[in-house]
């Protein structure tokens, strides 16, 4: 697959599989043994049946969630994405209570690609920011 290719699909996994909210998605862009690397990650990752819990956590606790492309990068079987996400907090999210509140995080990721599905992925999210944001962290003044 060229970097285009491996772009377009990452790009479809943003637009239809997590703006959409089509987890479904996922059997057919990742491959089964997919592995998604997070420091401090609230679920591990290491199957697309891990992966769909995952999101499905993230879309239930943030029914709003919505990405936003703010790059798209490729090279070889590599594609990153740096993002930013909002979400409203309405449900329970690894245990923390809703709380109504809004919260815009960002995030970089980097996909590895194997064919044409994400077979590896590499995340860093700024979590500390959406903890204060929705009220669990105190933001010091």
């Amino acid at each position: 697959m060229s970097a285009e290719q491996n772009k377009s699909i990452v790009r479809r996994w943003i637009e239809d599989g997590w703006n959409e909210q089509n987890v479904a998605l996922i059997d057919e862009l990742f491959t089964p043994d997919f592995v998604q690397h997070e420091p401090g990650a609230p679920l591990p990752v290491s199957n697309i049946e891990e992966l769909k819990l995952f999101v499905n956590a993230y879309l239930t606790a943030l029914p709003d969630t919505h990405f936003v492309i703010d790059d798209l990068f490729a090279e070889g079987d590599k594609v990153v994405w740096r993002f930013t996400v909002t979400g409203t907090h309405n449900g329970a999210l690894f245990g923390i209570p809703a709380t109504g509140t809004r919260a815009q995080v960002t995030g970089i990721i980097i996909f590895r690609l194997v064919g044409s599905k994400m077979a590896e992925a590499w995340l860093n999210l700024d979590t500390l920011g959406m903890l204060q944001q929705i009220g669990v962290i105190p933001v010091n003044a």
